[in-house]
This record gives structure tokens, sequence and C-alpha cells, in this order.
């Protein structure tokens, strides 16, 4: 099958459901360039909010990218983007921006003021990426998910909601 082109790239985005988990689980560890992340992705985030995860597909139905995101349980000014992934030939194209911008609106809905995230050091792309989106570094915390596991831990300010 040729490569898509970006201008092909999305032509939908809607919540995610439960039936969507196959659909993503099987792209994740190839759009990370064979690194073992499936673990990271249980099903139960399909299961459990669906009102704040999104998927993104092209003009004929094909899963391009998608977002996990929950509401905090724990702190109700807070929303948490869990999971977020894009298909490398749609990377550049936009569809993290969209799927980003979709979470941060569901967020403001519910009177969540803060997101935050969590990226690996050695992962510049998504450092560059969420700096871009106006998160800043809260800080880099060592052995974060267990030994050797450092994270940069992410935050941006919501705007109220008019």
């Amino acid at each position: 099958m040729p490569p898509r082109s970006l201008t092909s790239v999305p032509a939908s985005i809607r919540h995610a459901n439960p039936s969507d988990y196959g659909r993503v689980i099987q792209h994740v560890n190839a759009w990370w360039g064979g690194r073992e992340m499936a673990p990271m992705l249980p099903k139960l985030f399909f299961l459990h909010f669906e009102g704040t995860s999104f998927v993104a597909e092209d003009g004929e139905g094909r899963l391009v990218a998608f977002l996990i995101g929950f509401l905090s349980q724990t702190d109700p000014d807070e929303a948490y983007i869990h999971f977020v992934g894009v298909a490398p030939d749609a990377r550049g194209s936009g569809i993290g921006k969209q799927l980003y911008e979709r979470f941060f609106a569901v967020a403001r809905e519910h009177g969540r003021t803060v997101v935050r995230c969590v990226t690996s050091p050695a992962n510049t792309d998504s450092i560059g990426f969420h700096e871009a989106m106006g998160f800043a570094v809260d800080r880099v915390a060592a052995d974060y998910d267990g030994p050797g596991e450092d994270r940069v831990l992410f935050v941006k300010k919501l705007p109220p909601v008019d």
C-alpha cells in the first residue's frame, strides 16, 4: 500500500470507544519504533474514559492518531493526558495539536484549569511538542515510573471557559 500523504490526514476526530482498543493497540509498538509500549495502554482506558479520549481517522476510516486522557479523580482542577500516538506518516500534519485542543476543550467544560502529562527525558520530539503546545516543565522526576525510569512532568494552565 502506498504511503498516505499528509494532505489526506485527518478527516475526523471522535470520542474513543471500547471497540477502538484493538485498532489502537495493534499500532502502538510500531508507532514507537518497535519499543514495547502496549503494556502502558490497557483496555480499561477505552472502557472508562470515552468522554475524554479521542481517535482520529483519515477519509478512508484508517486510524491516524489517538489521545487517551481523563479528569483527575483526586484534584478537581486537573486533567491528565495519559497516552498519545500519531502514525509516523501523519506526524507534522497538525493532528496531534487538534487532539490536544479537543482534550483541552473537554477539560475546560468540566471546570479543569490544569492539564498534566509526562514523557521520557530521552523523547526530545515529545518534549518539543509539549513545549510548543504551551506546557511548561514542572520538573524532571528521577525513578518516577520505577528504578531508572525518569520522567519529564509537564503542566499547562488552561484559560477559563468564557
